[in-house]
């Protein structure tokens, strides 16, 4: 379906409101909304769902599960953080993205002996629902063929979905398009709402959107203490960038991305300067 169908069926600004207030409004939470489920019922939900997309019938590649040691220390990482204003690639080690995945939203404890489904990852999830999918594209991770993957964390293993250099094609899906090839991986965050939705309604919308900030920050710390350059994306065309994934765009759809490369550093940037550039700011593109 071309963007032209697309922008015919969008909702228009009505006399009640813009779409997102009301929106906003319908997604808020009442004392007087019954619960529709009961909690048998939404266990008995999550076991039907896939806890991550297998993709059994592409070539699996198996994480290392030693993580690569970060440079400092939390604290360090959340105070120097800041958007890198340039970037080039570098050749990375598929360890350094088995650290960045994993702390991202990789599995961290097992689910025994509690009443959910499924093991417990890095970031807080609504109902430990975990609605988010993981791919990446790259031609810079040294023994990785340059292409698509996705992440499957309950298996802590890659999926080669796309063979062969999609640089072209993801700096098409951007508005800064130099960004597709700056960078040495493109991450991209994607939803399957009903995950969350099945249980929250129109509220579980909204969970999902925040459960998507809480692993791109994880990137970018992670990215940040491996003395590696991010830079948080949201101007993309989600189409196009759901056609690339092969994502129905509806149930399943492209929410956020990230850029990971070797930082171009300003000279207020450097080691030894007074301040970092862009320090506590939202500079996501």
């Amino acid at each position: 379906m071309s963007d032209r169908t697309w922008e015919a069926m969008r909702l228009a600004q009505s006399q009640n409101g813009e779409v997102f207030e009301l929106f906003h409004e319908n997604s808020k939470t009442s004392r007087y909304l019954p619960l529709e489920l009961s909690e048998d019922e939404i266990v008995a939900r999550m076991q039907e769902m896939w806890k991550s997309l297998p993709y059994d019938l592409y070539p699996a590649i198996a994480l290392p599960c030693s993580l690569t040691p970060l440079r400092i220390t939390l604290e360090e990482a959340i105070l120097t953080r800041v958007t890198a204003r340039a970037m080039e690639p570098c050749s990375i080690t598929l360890e350094n993205v088995a650290t960045i995945l994993h702390c991202a939203y990789g599995v961290t404890r097992s689910n025994e002996g509690t009443p959910w489904p499924h093991p417990f990852r890095t970031v807080p999830s609504g109902g430990a629902l975990y609605p988010l999918e993981i791919f990446f594209h790259t031609s810079h991770v040294a023994g990785l063929a340059a292409g698509l993957y996705h992440f499957n964390p309950e298996r802590n293993n890659l999926r080669f979905l796309v063979e062969q250099d999609q640089s072209a094609k993801v700096a098409d899906c951007l508005v800064q398009q130099n960004l597709a090839h700056d960078a040495s991986v493109i991450f991209f965050i994607t939803a399957i709402f009903e995950r969350s939705t099945f249980k929250y309604g129109e509220r579980g919308y909204r969970f999902v959107l925040l459960e998507a900030g809480h692993v791109a920050q994880n990137i970018n710390l992670v990215a940040n203490g491996l003395g590696l350059g991010s830079v948080n994306v949201g101007g993309f065309f989600d189409r196009q960038v759901d056609e690339l994934l092969g994502l129905d765009g509806v149930m399943h759809s492209t929410i956020y991305l990230a850029a990971v490369g070797k930082p171009i550093l300003e000279p207020e940037q450097r080691p030894g300067a007074d301040f970092l550039v862009g320090q506590g700011e939202n500079n996501a593109v």
